[in-house]
């Protein structure tokens, strides 16, 4: 796929580009908001194949701040704010012996371990262990609201999602069908809660601004050297949630003139598969409950509520419109969460929206790698480029990419305008569309599943 074209306005073309190039500093103030921002991405379904990229390191490498952008994706956008996708991460879990239910997830052998950052995983793990207040068994899981200090006490919704078997992909018959949808494969998956609602600003800001001075790689700076990491060690009154790695702070708003700002409801977008995955492990640490982002698997399963169709809600996509934020609707700019109807099972914007990290690595033949029968799959990554993301996006495409079963992979291109080398491994600063939910297993995993899982890492290069 070839690379966004960027088009600035001529009164701003000056302007944005010195923006563009000052993203690349660590900064704390915002400086003002810039407009003029048009983006001609294109192709927003890919079909290529995981691209081979340098290989990853499963701790955060130096980076720094993002910068606003244009996109990669599909059509062509409008004004103000225009997205393009961001670039994921490496590899993660290992298998675990974990209290209650379930299995672990399966976790490859030749992942390393980042033992700079093991600490901080084991005294998160022992805080979940010692709170030690998930129910017994998957009948027993309710709806509940998680509370999140850091974030002035703004709230996450998480929804029970059972477990059980579900086809993944899509059949040969469906409509826009794409070649790495298949062959469906059934597998099985263990029980876990899932957002109600994609992560939103009110929440995701207090992570990213999170008022510490930071080396690139997110561990804090004592030395005032922003290229050295530094042990995650609390000391001077610091808590458990300091130390976990968090970004530099953005020299430009990640909003990107959508929507309210940074207003409560509004989807946070732009950030990395790591910047994502780090954001489960600050959330963690200070709510003593396990989050991390959803499996592919576990993705699929929660968007189809136990639908074999092409949506959430059958085949038919004139219905769309009822349930999703698409291109045909939304006026190229996201909105706010939860106004669309939700699936069977309470879960909102599935569909549209913003499109949302998974877990996994993307690979062309995912599924074909499976067996049926295979309990809690997934595919770690091994290098940069490219992980999965899922539901399609406010942006660009239409009804095929919203489907249950579409898959698309990350890619550089989604980095387009970041002048850093190496680029940052926060911001995702030509792509306006990305976001992501978290999930809750109901099973508390070991140390070195836990531990792996957050820290697939942001890999040495682009």
């Amino acid at each position: 796929m070839s690379g966004p074209r960027l088009i600035l306005s001529t009164m701003k073309r000056i302007p944005l580009l010195a923006l563009a190039l000052l993203a690349g500093c660590d900064k704390q103030p915002y400086p003002p908001t810039q407009r003029g921002l048009e983006i001609l991405a294109p192709n927003a379904f890919p079909t290529a194949p995981a691209e081979e990229a340098a290989p990853e390191e499963a701790a955060p490498a130096v980076e720094a701040p993002a910068t606003p952008a244009a996109t990669p994706g599909t059509p062509t956008p409008a004004p103000t704010p225009a997205p393009t996708p961001a670039p994921p991460t490496a590899p993660t879990p290992t298998p675990a012996a974990a209290p209650a239910t379930s299995g672990q997830l399966p976790t490859p052998a030749h992942l390393p371990d980042i033992a700079q950052y093991l600490p901080v995983t084991e005294k998160i793990h022992a805080l979940v262990l010692e709170k030690a207040d998930n129910p017994p068994d998957a009948v027993s899981m309710k709806v509940y609201t998680e509370t999140v200090p850091a974030a002035k006490g703004a709230t996450i919704d998480l929804v029970p999602v059972p477990g059980g078997e579900v086809i993944l992909g899509s059949p040969a018959g469906e409509a826009d069908r794409q070649e790495n949808e298949g062959p469906p494969v059934k597998v099985t998956v263990d029980p876990f809660w899932i957002g109600k609602y994609e992560m939103t600003w009110d929440v995701y800001r207090a992570f990213m601004e999170n008022g510490k001075a930071r080396n690139k790689d997110g561990t804090l700076n004592r030395d005032s050297i922003i290229l050295t990491p530094e042990p995650p060690e609390a000391k001077d009154g610091e808590t458990l949630v300091d130390i976990v790695s968090q970004p530099t702070p953005p020299y430009v708003p990640m909003h990107f003139e959508m929507g309210e700002g940074y207003g409560a409801g509004w989807p946070a977008i732009a950030m990395t598969h790591h910047a994502a995955s780090k954001f489960c492990e600050w959330l963690s640490a200070q709510t003593g409950h396990y989050y991390r982002l959803p499996t592919e698997a576990e993705w699929e399963f929660a968007c189809r509520a136990g639908s074999t169709t092409a949506f959430s809600f059958g085949d038919d996509p004139s219905k769309l419109g009822d349930y999703a934020w698409f291109e045909a609707n939304a006026e190229f700019t996201y909105q706010k969460v939860g106004k669309k109807k939700p699936n069977a099972w309470g879960i909102h914007d599935m569909h549209g929206n913003v499109s949302e990290w998974c877990l996994d690595a993307y690979l062309p033949d995912a599924y074909a790698k499976w067996e049926n029968g295979a309990k809690n799959p997934w595919h770690p990554a091994v290098n940069r480029y490219p992980h999965v993301t899922r539901g399609g996006h406010y942006f660009q495409g239409g009804p095929e990419t919203l489907r249950s079963a579409a898959r698309i992979p990350s890619e550089p291109a989604w980095k387009a305008i970041d002048p850093q080398n190496p680029k940052s491994i926060w911001y995702l600063t030509s792509c306006q569309f990305i976001g992501f939910r978290v999930v809750r297993p109901l099973a508390v995993p070991d140390v070195k599943e836990m531990h792996r899982m957050w820290n697939t890492g942001p890999g040495p290069s682009e």
